[in-house]
């Protein structure tokens, strides 16, 4: 009798959730649905890291890396920023240039 033996590994285990994913949930389910909440939301999410900087010191260039990739949220806030903007431009019809770096 031949035994059959897989070429391939089993599948690994799914991650287990983290103690953060219902808070990204959350994030990720807020619906921009008026322009008073996106107008907020595109002032209050920056365009762009605010601590990414490039300096001269003594003559000597230096660069401090954007820190805030460190944001556990900062994917989740990128989109809702960018949900609003399209909300903005697709549903308003407004010029969203200004909140554009």
């Amino acid at each position: 009798m031949a035994t059959f033996t897989p070429s391939h590994p089993p599948n690994p285990p799914l991650p287990q959730p983290g103690i953060l994913t219902p808070i990204r949930r959350w994030i990720d389910a807020i619906e921009v649905g008026s322009p008073r909440l996106a107008h907020w939301i595109c002032q209050l999410i920056p365009c762009s890291c605010p601590f990414e900087h490039k300096f001269t010191l003594f003559g000597h260039f230096f660069h401090t890396p954007p820190l805030c990739e460190l944001n556990p949220f900062y994917n989740e806030f990128v989109a809702l920023r960018f949900r609003a903007l399209s909300y903005l431009s697709d549903v308003c019809g407004e010029n969203v240039d200004r909140y554009i770096c």
